[in-house]
């Protein structure tokens, strides 16, 4: 009798060995799983902002760059048409934005020609990553990619 007592508790912990490691998978999944991207380092922030269709072929890629003091912030943009598939890369670019010693906060704009293949309208969105440099001239790591919304445009045909 006491055979079977021990057979129920090695059932019991087999059984409870795969629930835990479930468990421990669910957590190591959701800690892999994207989050809110990081926007803000050193004093700035940057944030994309939603693709604005300007109704001909350009679409406005704008992004806000807020920083407080003087720095200089690298910017890295990338922006795609949303496929089924495969997204398709439209443009990569790098640039930099330069801020004096006095809080300031700016619109860049960068406008692209969405030539609408479709009937229907192109979606497109916007990838930023960034890095600031500041008055001592040390960089910071870059932020994680964020992602504006996913916008659909109506260029011209």
């Amino acid at each position: 009798m006491s055979n079977t007592g021990t057979n129920r508790q090695t059932k019991a912990r087999t059984a409870l060995v795969p629930l835990v490691s479930l468990g421990l998978l669910g957590v190591s999944l959701a800690m892999a799983a994207p989050a809110n991207a990081e926007t803000s380092r050193n004093g700035c922030t940057v944030n994309p902002l939603d693709p604005k269709d300007l109704r001909g072929d350009d679409v406005d890629f704008r992004i806000t760059v807020d920083c407080n003091g003087q720095k200089t912030v690298e910017i890295r943009q990338r922006i795609y048409e949303d496929e089924s598939h495969h997204d398709d890369l439209l443009v990569k670019r790098q640039f930099t934005e330069e801020f004096g010693r006095h809080d300031d906060a700016r619109t860049v704009h960068y406008f692209v020609d969405v030539r609408n293949h479709d009937r229907k309208g192109e979606k497109v969105y916007q990838l930023v990553s960034f890095r600031v440099e500041n008055h001592g001239g040390h960089w910071s790591d870059w932020t994680p990619w964020e992602k504006s919304a996913v916008v659909e445009v109506h260029g011209g045909k």
